[in-house]
């Protein structure tokens, strides 16, 4: 029986090669046992977490490649024709080439997996991961898949430049459909890396002022103060300026006075006085750098410019109004008299 003659080959030649593959086969299953239970075990032992995504990830591509390694042992122990030989052969080098590609894109993705979404966390991100994370760990796939198989088609003698023409071709007519969409991933890459703003930050961009909710790969949306959720494209944000009002340190508030034209110097001294003192006893809310002066004299009064800086947290439009009831009772009770038409300017938004 071993000696009969099937497709050229004794059935102990068929038996042989098909030990050998389930044979590797076999060793590739041992190793996945050892990379999944024995080498886990060493690898939690250690302080990094590189390792342990490593060999959680690797055990499948190295059952494929040990398998692959068994059918080519088994096919060069096989007798064929020079044409099957040669197709043989290539096959191998493509199959080879693409195990090993998997077992890249494996690795890339859980490493980007097990970093980036810390990372994201870390700096404040937690409504942008699943939406950037995954683009990035798809796009990092799709690269390194497209290297593999060009790579493949490459090794077995077919002309790649033809293929990367079209391709670039191809490539460069969806650009052009799809510039918009394009420009905006790009804008939700650049949100994420320069981070000019985190989810929960309030922020103004073309005449919108709102606070974060969340950063998608296309678009960011905004609850705007006056209460209406707003979707602003990710690209407005590569080419219009962002004011991050969460980040300024405190808000500044301008005002400017006016005292009757027969206010004395003297009063004048005490009502810059009154000023510094207003600051002073309303320091719980407001910063210790402020400005009083005498200004000038216009046509219808002296006039005083005040200034202060409200803390950062604190409720803008309490404490403003807080400071100027007490600034007219200050003044009320001084007897300084204001002047009219009394000019008063503010600087910065009056919403919290």
């Amino acid at each position: 029986m071993w000696d009969r003659t099937i497709l050229d080959h004794t059935v102990a030649e068929w038996t042989g090669a098909l030990a050998i593959a389930v044979g590797a086969w076999l060793v590739g299953k041992l190793l996945y046992w050892l990379f999944a239970v024995v080498l886990k075990r060493w690898t939690e032992l250690t302080t990094t977490r590189a390792d342990d995504v490593i060999v959680g990830t690797v055990g499948a591509p190295v059952v494929l490649l040990a398998t692959l390694a068994g059918f080519q042992i088994a096919f060069g122990r096989m007798h064929f024709t020079d044409q099957v030989a040669l197709y043989g052969a290539h096959a191998f080098t493509v199959a080879w080439t693409l195990g090993i590609t998997w077992l890249v894109v494996r690795t890339v993705s859980a490493l980007l997996h097990e970093y980036l979404l810390p990372y994201a966390k870390k700096r404040g991100l937690t409504a942008m991961d699943a939406s950037v994370e995954g683009l990035t760990v798809r796009t990092a796939a799709m690269l390194i898949w497209g290297i593999g198989i060009i790579a493949a088609l490459n090794n077995v003698g077919y002309n790649v430049n033809a293929l990367l023409a079209g391709v670039g071709i191809s490539g460069l007519a969806l650009a052009m459909a799809a510039k918009d969409t394009v420009a905006n991933v790009f804008g939700g890459i650049t949100v994420f890396t320069d981070q000019p703003f985190r989810v929960g930050d309030r922020i103004r961009i073309a005449g919108y002022d709102g606070t974060v909710l969340r950063v998608g790969v296309r678009s960011t949306r905004i609850r705007t103060i006056e209460g209406p959720v707003v979707v602003v494209p990710n690209y407005r944000f590569t080419d219009t300026v962002v004011e991050n009002v969460s980040e300024e340190d405190g808000r500044r508030v301008r005002h400017e006075l006016g005292l009757v034209m027969h206010t004395p110097p003297e009063r004048m001294e005490r009502a810059l006085e009154v000023l510094r003192e207003l600051v002073h006893a309303h320091q719980a809310d407001l910063m210790p750098g402020h400005g009083a002066v005498f200004s000038g004299f216009g046509d219808f009064s002296l006039r005083l410019v005040f200034v202060y800086r409200v803390r950062k947290g604190a409720d803008i439009d309490a404490t403003q109004n807080r400071v100027h009831l007490d600034l007219l009772r200050r003044f009320a009770a001084e007897g300084l008299e204001f002047a009219y038409p009394t000019q008063v300017a503010i600087s910065g938004d009056h919403k919290a």
